[in-house]
């Protein structure tokens, strides 16, 4: 068995890492820790595996070497994610596999039947608002991500983080 993250000292690592960004580009720390709040909303009700898509949210960014174009983010995400497990956090082969298959393929992949993998894509696409787009549920891998969609707004399910986050109202704004 693996040991508890610790993921208020993780992310001070990995934001602490020299980065192109500001903390409130369309792709920093900020944008991520919204991801990380979808993730544990949607998870509430996909099953998907909680760790990993906290991790895919703090890494599948993480490496962007600038806010346009750029096609190999996601596998320097994972890159850097493989980089640090064993030192600033530990996960299980399995687990670690979807980690990186979500990172790498997040931006290139349309859907996928594996519930973290799907939880993971999804929590980053109902982030699009950020910059002007509204989720559309056809690009939603699961039915609960479409659910949201459609509705155009997250909060009526906040409550579903809290016994992840606490207070999942209040979790991006860390």
């Amino acid at each position: 068995m693996t040991n508890a993250i610790n993921f208020d000292s993780l992310w001070a690592s990995v934001t602490s890492e020299p980065n192109h960004r500001s903390p409130y580009s369309v792709h920093g720390p900020d944008h991520w820790r919204r991801v990380e709040r979808n993730a544990c909303i949607l998870a509430a009700r996909t099953g998907a595996n909680v760790n990993v898509v906290r991790l895919f949210a703090l890494f599948h960014d993480s490496r962007r070497e600038n806010d346009g174009h750029d096609p190999d983010h996601g596998r320097r995400g994972a890159d850097f994610a493989a980089s640090v497990r064993g030192k600033w956090f530990d996960l299980p082969d399995d687990d670690f596999a979807l980690l990186q298959y979500a990172c790498i393929w997040h931006t290139d992949g349309h859907h996928h039947k594996d519930p973290t993998i799907g939880t993971c894509w999804d929590a980053d696409r109902l982030d699009l608002g950020r910059v002007g787009m509204i989720p559309d549920p056809a690009y939603m891998s699961t039915p609960f991500g479409a659910e949201i969609a459609a509705h155009g707004v997250i909060q009526p399910w906040l409550h579903l983080a809290d016994s992840v986050l606490g207070c999942a109202a209040t979790h991006h704004l860390k």
